[in-house]
């Protein structure tokens, strides 16, 4: 019996000592896979070394594989075991956020910007994320103004960085690989530029770019010269059938110029002057005139990760490139810029981004660049969204997404914004709704007005157009006509223009106070507040030009009887020669000056009163003094 014990216990010994050896194997295949950025193998030797293991540095490299694959949930899962073991914190915290962010799961991915914030507080881009997180709704703001959809493009397993060619569109694409032409990456093949029938729907088929520019490794994506001759391209750095590395090891991109064959095809080619052996150089962008390049590097003396440069044309080739400064780059990623007439679009995960890469548009303002605009859903995402590019007319065009789970293209058409009017009308006196008032608007587009009345809700709603100029007027017997300009100039979002009238009857000889139109003391000039108000009343005189009007000007107790009936009087003068130089019709107004004979308070002579209560007393009122009646047109037979 001992015996048989002893050769079980010896057993199971050798059995465990075999399988820590197996995982031991495995540890250090993986490990060598992710060093070389195999991620793809790397992610089936971890899987396999976690069943029998709960090493955080594993579960973090996995996680971290994962990532870099564009699996976001198992990333997000395993980001989450190695926070259970212990916290994360800095760059894994933050890559756990961004996780998570790209899922829309904002609650964890606020609390871990949070912590990555309580850690470093001086971090920019970490607070640009918080602030993302907490004001999420932007994003969403208005989803009208677009449509996006992906485009079925086959003989491709993934496609990119789109630009019109022709009646095409070139891209940057993967195909499928056997293992001894895969990119490590991912198990696809590297990339190559091929073009595509063009167009925003319908089925296309992949067709690669003849010629010299698609090599053993990388290629794409590409910008071609408005005259069709000339292609900038990227480019994995390699000589002949070995990728150069730096003395960290690391593979970088290249850009390189082609020129277009007599044949269709490209070659020519020639390395990009500024190009590097320890730092990568890619995504080339051309201004509309051709004189300017744009690019990205993480050269040293950038703001960090990949930042935005341009190079003038000059003589002798290219100039030195210039880093677009803080503006546009930041201690993140900015990528894939492209250019339409004075607008750079590109790429950011450093600035204040729903998720992932967003893209941004921008202009130059005497030299200086604009604050980064984010392009919202649904031309951004929670996912890596770059590589906009508008066709002519700028209405449409593409952009890149890996959205639906790779990187494809998808075309977006723009639609202007839904603007309606939406007023209402009650009754001053009572708060009530005003029904059958006569609405008449005048539009930039219709020589004849629009004309309807109000529902029983005393409300109209009316569509309005981008960039339009509007006069809205309501009118209806006994009460004033009142109007309303509305301009839509410059309005890119969704909007409802709401108007309340409170419409006032017409009362003969009722004083009506016009608010706010105050006076210094002992003066009868028109203050600058008071100009606000005597331009409404001068908008309501002249849109009821059958009304005649006085002006009556009021003062406190202080000084005598005789010295505020003329202070007085000179102020109802100054009011109505105001409305006259606005363009009220002088026939119609007259104007008298009441000194203190009509006070609204206490503060009579002898009565101490504060200034605002004396003030109080120190105001102008009009009032209807004469009502002219059209005379009815006999009906012509």
């Amino acid at each position: 019996m001992r015996t048989i014990t002893s050769i079980r216990i010896t057993s199971v010994l050798v059995a465990a000592l075999l399988l820590t050896g197996c995982a031991q194997q495995q540890l250090v295949k993986a490990d060598k896979a992710y060093e070389r950025m195999a991620y793809a193998d790397a992610t089936v030797g971890y899987e396999k070394v976690m069943q029998r293991s709960d090493d955080r540095v594993v579960a973090l490299r996995l996680a971290d594989s994962y990532r870099a694959l564009n699996k976001v949930e198992k990333a997000a899962q395993w980001y989450a075991y190695a926070d259970r073991v212990s916290l994360l914190s800095g760059s894994e915290a933050l890559a756990y956020g961004r996780a998570l962010q790209s899922l829309g799961r904002v609650g964890g991915s606020a609390d871990l910007f949070q912590r990555v914030i309580a850690e470093s507080p001086e971090d920019a881009v970490v607070r640009e994320l918080g602030l993302a997180i907490a004001d999420r709704n932007a994003f969403f703001e208005d989803t009208t103004l677009f449509t996006v959809a992906p485009l079925n493009i086959s003989g491709v397993t993934s496609a990119f960085s789109a630009i019109p060619y022709g009646n095409r569109i070139m891209f940057a694409g993967e195909r499928e690989a056997d293992a001894s032409k895969a990119n490590p990456w991912n198990g696809a093949s590297f990339l190559d530029l091929y073009t595509a029938s063009g167009g925003v729907d319908g089925n296309r088929v992949a067709e690669a770019v003849p010629g010299e520019v698609n090599g053993r490794y990388h290629d794409g994506p590409a910008v071609i010269t408005s005259d069709g001759r000339t292609m900038y391209f990227t480019r994995s750095d390699y000589y002949k059938f070995r990728l150069n590395k730096d003395d960290a090891s690391t593979s970088h991109l290249m850009l390189y110029r082609a020129e277009r064959q007599a044949d269709g095809s490209w070659g020519q080619l020639h390395s990009f002057a500024y190009n590097g052996m320890d730092f990568s150089a890619g995504h080339a962008a051309l201004s509309k005139d051709g004189q300017v390049l744009y690019y990205i590097s993480d050269m040293p003396g950038g703001m960090g990760g990949t930042d935005i440069y341009a190079c003038e044309r000059t003589e002798e080739g290219w100039g030195y490139p210039r880093n677009l400064g803080p503006t546009i780059n930041t201690s993140a990623n900015e990528m894939f810029p492209t250019v339409s007439g004075d607008t750079l679009f590109f790429s950011s995960n450093g600035h204040r981004s729903l998720g992932g890469l967003d893209i941004f548009h921008t202009t130059q303002v005497d030299g200086e660049w604009s604050k980064p605009v984010n392009m919202n859903y649904p031309i951004n995402s929670t996912f890596d969204d770059f590589s906009l590019a508008l066709l002519p007319g700028g209405r449409s065009g593409y952009l890149s997404s890996n959205r639906t789970g790779s990187d494809r293209i998808h075309s977006f058409q723009a639609h202007d914004p839904t603007l309606i009017l939406a007023a209402s009308f009650v009754d001053e006196e009572t708060g009530r709704p005003m029904t059958d008032v006569e609405v008449r608007m005048l539009r930039p587009t219709e020589p004849e007005p629009l004309q309807l009345f109000t529902e029983e809700d005393g409300s109209i709603e009316i569509p309005l157009t981008v960039d339009g100029l509007y006069h809205l007027q309501g009118s209806k017997d006994g009460v004033f006509t009142e109007s309303r300009d509305i301009s839509t100039v410059g309005q890119r979002t969704s909007r409802t223009y709401t108007e309340e009238f409170r419409m006032k009857r017409v009362v003969m000889d009722k004083p009506i106070l016009i608010e706010n139109i105050y006076y210094d003391y002992d003066r009868w000039d028109i203050r600058p507040d008071a100009a606000i108000e005597l331009d409404k009343v001068a908008r309501l005189f002249m849109d009821n030009p059958n009304l005649s009007f006085e002006l009556g000007s009021h003062t406190d107790s202080r000084a005598t009887d005789l010295y505020n009936l003329v202070l007085s009087d000179a102020r109802a003068q100054s009011a109505v020669d105001y409305l006259i130089r606005k363009g009220v019709d002088p026939n119609r107004l007259t104007y008298k000056g009441y000194g203190e004979r009509k006070l609204v308070n206490r503060c009579t002579d002898g009565v101490e009163c504060t200034e605002d209560e004396h003030q109080a007393n120190r105001r102008t009122e009009f009032k209807v003094t004469r009502i002219r009646v059209a005379p009815e047109v006999s009906e012509q037979r």
